[in-house]
């Protein structure tokens, strides 16, 4: 009887422990259960959206206000189509805010910071940010450093 108590408290404690693992890993990865009722979605468009990825956070000052949804092509303006979900409690961001794609760190993950503009209308669920800049590619950046370094180098001969 005593073998089976003890069988039954390391089974719980390891089914105690996968529980904990799994829900350690919801939160790292930015899953959640809920489903977003309390967000409005918000667009942006891109020439370079180089490493940005759906569930992406967005952030203000810092601080996540939202995640990516959804990136495709925008065949009319050949430019890439941003999707974003913003909490309901940021629903006072001025229309000519600005959309930026930075990343975290020298070689991290890319994310979406909204820079607050300045104008009397706001956002509101299906709208537009129109003033956005696209994300900084370091392989575009290295290979004009190279190219105008080859370019002086030949020019002083």
């Amino acid at each position: 009887m005593q073998n089976r108590t003890l069988e039954i408290g390391v089974g719980l404690f390891l089914l105690a422990g996968l529980l904990a693992l799994l829900l350690l890993a919801l939160r790292v990865s930015g899953l959640t259960a809920s489903g977003g009722d309390n967000a409005y979605k918000v667009y942006a468009h891109f020439e370079n959206i180089a490493g940005l990825t759906v569930r992406a956070k967005v952030t203000m000052a810092g601080v996540t206000i939202g995640k990516v949804t959804a990136i495709d092509l925008d065949r009319d303006r050949y430019t890439g189509r941003v999707t974003m979900e913003l909490d309901e409690q940021v629903n006072n961001l001025p229309m000519d805010s600005t959309a930026s794609i930075l990343t975290a760190g020298l070689l991290g993950e890319k994310y979406i910071g909204i820079s607050v503009g300045g104008e009397e209308d706001v956002l509101k669920d299906g709208s537009t940010i129109h003033d956005t800049q696209s994300s900084l590619v370091l392989e575009d950046l290295i290979g004009k450093f190279l190219l105008n370094s080859v370019n002086k180098d030949q020019t002083s001969q």
